[in-house]
Parts: structure tokens; sequence; C-alpha cells
């Protein structure tokens, strides 16, 4: 299992943690603070342009797993390098997002395991589950991660009682989920009478020999190894801790103070030495640099360093980089195998069973086709009689016909003979009749001449009656058209008509109009008469009154001014009266 495949896991549960709605989708602000965190913790650089090009606000709701897994990849998981960050802070952050969902330990706090003890098995689940999503755990590795926890508190499983459990759990997709094995090892039902302390030692224990490969490392109650100094050539008391590459020593097995550590390759070796010094359980350690001597506290813990350090030489010439990973494929290869023989025992068990089915089939058809013969022996027997008397009956038939036959013959002959002369009167007949037809034809000719000249004859009178016709049409045509021309004419006098009563009706008016005027012409000729008349008469009057004045207006003298004024008044009041007799006449 490479690390994308690991890390892949973990993300996946804080995926799901994340869908709230369990639609598969999750809203991208949730997205984004996740690969914000998995930025920090997996320690890549932050591509906070890249992050908010791929989660844009104009994009349509939340995000699948599928339409994550792209940004994932090409922004996360292609930049992660092992090495490089801590993994159980990145198990941690994970662990954190899943837990407040779906975590649920006893409230009375009566849980076989701590917080911390349940996020390690969460992550040796997580290391032994199945790459398949959801993410389960087959039983047989249910067994061995149980097991495993079990021999480092010194305790036996009860694999049976293990068995009716996982026979009574349902189990999806084949195994249990992480929250069903978490809810076991809390039920207390494998772990009785087993204190909370040494279950989370053994926890431990198996979370750093599986997750950290961790192949072996020094128990406190049997003491510290002892090592040779180089330079002082002195003995110290060391913490070590065995993985497959290293072999690293710490001051004490809080493992704060490193002093220095082994690096393993193919080329070295682990040798057994003999007492010296005052040591004893001796063994060395052969690089192609250096030989690093040591002693153990006893003979079994000597053995049991010596066997893992030649592991992890092993390993290291095999190109491996954890054991667990190889067993944890062997298993997997064995159950695959038990699985295939299985499945071959099985097709093998149902191939013999459709054979013996086949068999017991055959040997019944076997049967029947006896049965069937018995039947068709009896059927052709029957049949044979039947025939035979079938045979017997027809032979009896053909006599009775024969002797019909013979009987019809005779009669027959004596028919012929009358058939004969009957065919004579006919030949007779036929001869009258083919005179007689000779004579019809010829009527009949005569009588189709007579039909042709008929028709002749009335082809004349039909193009007689038909030209006929056509002038019939022609006059009928041309009466249309006359009494057309006179409705027209009709209708043209009419209008002529009331054209020559509105003429006759406005000249009327005219007359009327003309009578009018004529009268009103006289009435102003009076009026232009009797004006004129008032007029000479006031100009009469004016004359007089003109001489009437410059009589009396003359003898003064002193009044010469006056007079031109009273003149000048005069003269304009003549005025006035002359544009008065213009405007009558």
């Amino acid at each position: 299992m490479d690390l994308r495949a690991e890390l892949l896991k973990s993300i996946w549960y804080a995926f799901t943690a994340l869908d709230v709605e369990k639609s598969g989708k999750v809203s991208k602000s949730q997205l984004k603070v996740l690969s914000h965190n998995l930025y920090t913790v997996l320690c890549i650089p932050h591509d906070p342009v890249a992050l908010e090009e791929h989660f844009r606000d104009d994009d349509d709701g939340p995000v699948s797993s599928q339409g994550y897994m792209p940004y994932l990849n090409k922004y996360i998981l292609d930049k992660v390098e092992e090495g490089a960050f801590v993994k159980e802070n990145f198990d941690e952050l994970c662990w954190t997002l899943t837990a407040k969902k779906n975590y649920k330990p006893d409230r009375n706090g009566n849980s076989v395991v701590s917080h911390q003890d349940a996020f390690k098995l969460w992550c040796l689940f997580n290391f032994l589950s199945e790459d398949k999503y959801p993410l389960v755990m087959v039983p047989d590795e249910v067994e061995y991660l149980l097991k495993k926890i079990c021999t480092a508190m010194n305790v036996e499983l009860n694999s049976c009682e293990l068995d009716d459990y996982l026979s009574q759990e349902p189990q999806g997709q084949g195994g249990l989920t992480v929250w069903q094995f978490l809810d076991m090892v809390n039920s207390g039902r494998f772990l009785r009478g087993i204190e909370q302390e040494a279950v989370s030692m053994a926890i431990e224990e198996v979370y750093q020999e599986v997750i950290e490969d961790v192949l072996k490392q020094a128990r406190s109650p049997h003491g510290y190894l002892w090592k040779k100094g180089q330079l002082r050539r002195n003995w110290s008391e060391r913490w070590f801790t065995l993985k497959p590459s290293v072999l690293s020593y710490y001051m004490s097995e809080e493992r704060k103070e490193k002093k220095g550590s082994i690096t393993l390759d193919k080329h070295c070796c682990v040798e057994v030495l003999p007492d010296r010094d005052g040591k004893r359980c001796m063994f060395c350690v052969k690089t192609s640099s250096r030989t690093y001597e040591m002693s153990a506290s006893d003979t079994r813990q000597r053995q049991e360093w010596t066997l893992a350090i030649q592991t992890a030489i092993r390993l290291q010439a095999e190109g491996k980089k954890s054991l667990h990973k190889d067993l944890k494929q062997k298993r997997r290869e064995q159950r695959e195998q038990r699985e295939q023989r299985k499945a071959a025992k099985e097709e093998e068990t149902q191939r013999l069973k459709q054979l013996q089915e086949e068999k017991e089939r055959k040997l019944q058809e076997l049967e029947l086709l006896k049965e069937a013969q018995r039947q068709a022996e009896i059927l052709l027997q029957e049949e044979e009689q039947r025939r035979r008397q079938q045979h017997e009956e027809m032979q009896r038939t053909l006599e009775i016909q024969l002797r019909e036959a013979e009987q019809a013959r005779a009669s027959m002959q004596a028919e012929m003979v009358l058939k004969e002369a009957e065919a004579e009167r006919q030949r007779k007949r036929i001869l009258e009749l083919e005179d007689m037809q000779e004579r019809l034809q010829e009527a009949l000719q005569q009588e189709v001449k007579a039909r042709q000249d008929e028709e002749a004859v009335r082809y004349a009178q039909a193009r007689l009656l038909a030209e006929e016709e056509e002038k019939l049409k022609q006059l009928m045509k041309l009466k249309e058209e006359q009494e057309e021309y006179i409705i027209k004419t009709q209708r043209e006098k009419q209008v002529l008509k009331q054209e020559m009563e509105n003429k006759n009706k406005c000249l009327e008016e005219a007359q009327k109009q003309l009578e009018e005027v004529r009268v009103n012409r006289q009435r102003v000729d009076q009026d232009v008469m009797a004006a004129q008349r008032k007029l000479r008469q006031a100009s009469t009057n004016v004359k007089h009154w003109n001489v009437q004045m410059n009589r009396l207006m003359h003898p003064i003298g002193p009044g010469d001014k006056r007079t031109n004024v009273s003149g000048g008044g005069f003269t304009g009041y003549q005025a006035l009266l002359s544009q008065r007799d213009s405007s009558l006449k």
C-alpha cells in the first residue's frame, strides 16, 4: 500500500464526516478549510490562487468526492513527499473531523479505550482495511489485530467468542466498519478483567509496530540494551528502537533525546559475540563503515534482537520498506488463495453435483427410453394387427368392388350402344345447327350493316343537333346581351332622368334665387334712389347754408384767422359728403 493510498483512506473519513446530509457532496467552503488544513499538516506550500480558482463561487452547488479528487490529486497528493511531514499529525487531523460525527464512546466513562487509544485503533484499522470504499476490515484482519493486542498483554484471544460476535454483527461489504470495530472493543467483551492502562500500553505497542514500523524495542521490565562507544569504548545504557531501515537509540524510553542511529542495508549483518569485559549476552551489528557492539539483559532478549535485526536486513535486501505491509500483502494473497481454493472447491462440488444430476437425468432418460421402447413394441404389434385386419378388410372390399365393376361394365356396354345412337342423332342435329348458324350469320351481317347505316344517320343527326344547339346558345347569348343592354339603357335612362330632375330642381331654385335677387335689386335701386334724393336735398341744404354762412362771416375783419379755421372745417365736411355720395353711387 503506497503513501497515496494511505493518505486517501484518512482523507475519505474527513470528507464523509463533512458530508452532513449523507448525499455524497460537501460544500465548497468546508472543502476550502479541509484543503487548507491538508496543506498545513502535509507541509506543502499553500497555493491560494489554485484553491480559489477550483472552488469558484459561480460553480453550481456542493462538490462530490469525484469532483474533489482532481484537485486533491493535482495540488496536494502529487506534491506530497514521504518523510517531509509527520504522518501522525495528518492522521490526527482526519480523526478529529470524523470522530466528532461518528465516534460515540460510553458517556458514563465505561469505555475500555481512551480517545487517544481509539485514534490509534482507527489508524490500525485504516492500515489493515481493504483498499475498497467504503472502508471495511475483513474478519481475518479483525482477528489478527485483536490477537496482536492480546499477545502484547500476554492474554489469549477467545476465537470462538469472536466468531460468534462476527456472525451476529451485521457486516457490510464483507467486513466491519471502523465504528463497529471500536464499539466491539469498547464493549469489553474480549478484554474482560484487563485494566485500561494495560490495554492502552498494548495498543501503543501494536501501533508502533504496525504504523510506525518499529520492528523491535526494549521493554521496560527487561531493562535497556547496553552499547559500547566508539571513541571512549565505554558501555552506555540506551533505549533502542528498530525500524526496517534504521536502528535508533535514545537516552530513555520517552525517546526525547536521540543519541544516534545505525543505518541498515542489505550489506549489514548481525553476529552473536562471546561474553567479555564483564558483559554477557553480547551481539554486534556490522555495517560497511563500523561495527556496533551491544549487550542484552538475557539470552532471550539477545535472540529476539538478533532475529529482529536480521529481519530488517532481509527487508532491505528484498527492497521492502515495511514488514507489516509485506505481511498484510501475504495475508491478503493467502485469503485470495483460500477464496480461490474455496471457489474452486465449490465449483468442483457444483460440477460433481451437476455430473450426478446429469447421470441421474441420463438414467431417467434411459428408463424412459426403455419404457418408450416397450411401448413402441406394443404399438408396433397393435399396428401390425391393425394393418393385417385392414388388409383383409381391404381385400374383401376390393372383391366386392370388382364384382360391382363387372356389373358396371356390362351396364356401361349397353349404355354405350345407346350413347352411339344418341351421338348419331346429335351429329345430324349439329349439321342442322351449322346450316342454321350460317343463315343466322348472313342475317346478322345484314343487321350489322343496317345498324352501321343507322349509326351514320344518327351521327349526322347528332352533328346537326350539336350545330343547332350551338346556334341556339349563340342566340341565347345575343338575347342575354340584348337584355343586359336594355337593362343598362333603362338604368342610364333613369340616371339621366334623375339628373334632369335634379337639374330642373336646381334650375327652379336658381330661378327663385334670381327672382329674389331681382326683387332685392329693385329694393336696393329704390333705396339708392331714395338716398340720392336725400343726398341731393342735403346737398341743396348744404349749399344754402354755405351761402348763408359766407354771407354772415364775410364782414368781420379781425376774424381772418377764425374764418380760415371755419373755412377749413367746412371744406372737410364737404369732402365727407363727397365720399358718401361716391359710396352710394
